[in-house]
């Protein structure tokens, strides 16, 4: 039988523009979309990296309820941020969100789309059954 695929908007409307979902469902597998620090019911972003980094978990911790799974479920985290300064600072926040899970890791130094974003973060999840 064929798993359902699920698809899971923010709701921000920037989703549709783009074609993308923040979070897709496909059996046990769940894959989020990179994730800013954007508060999306204001569509405001703060101008602090560690308000930026909490937001982005906040935001990604809400769409993974809507899942039923949870950031301990995480499996694969990419953290895509605008300066290589930032880590050291930053990876702390990491841990307080992702210290059960664990998962395996990547960060990266990249340019963002929009010069307000210090931070995103893409997770997969496996669901535990």
């Amino acid at each position: 039988m064929a798993a359902t695929r699920t698809r899971i908007s923010s709701g921000s409307s920037f989703e549709k523009v783009a074609g993308y979902s923040r979070l897709v469902v496909d059996g046990d597998w769940i894959f989020v979309s990179g994730t800013s620090g954007f508060d999306y019911s204001s569509m405001t972003v703060s101008d602090d990296a560690a308000e930026q980094t909490h937001q982005c978990f906040r935001n990604i911790a809400s769409a993974l309820a809507q899942a039923n799974a949870t950031l301990d479920d995480v499996v694969r985290v990419t953290y895509l941020l605008s300066e290589a300064s930032l880590f050291e600072t930053l990876a702390p926040i990491f841990g307080q969100y992702l210290g059960t899970a664990r998962p395996a890791a990547t960060a990266m130094v990249v340019a963002m789309v929009d010069a307000r974003m210090k931070i995103e973060i893409e997770v997969t999840v496996r669901r535990q059954g």
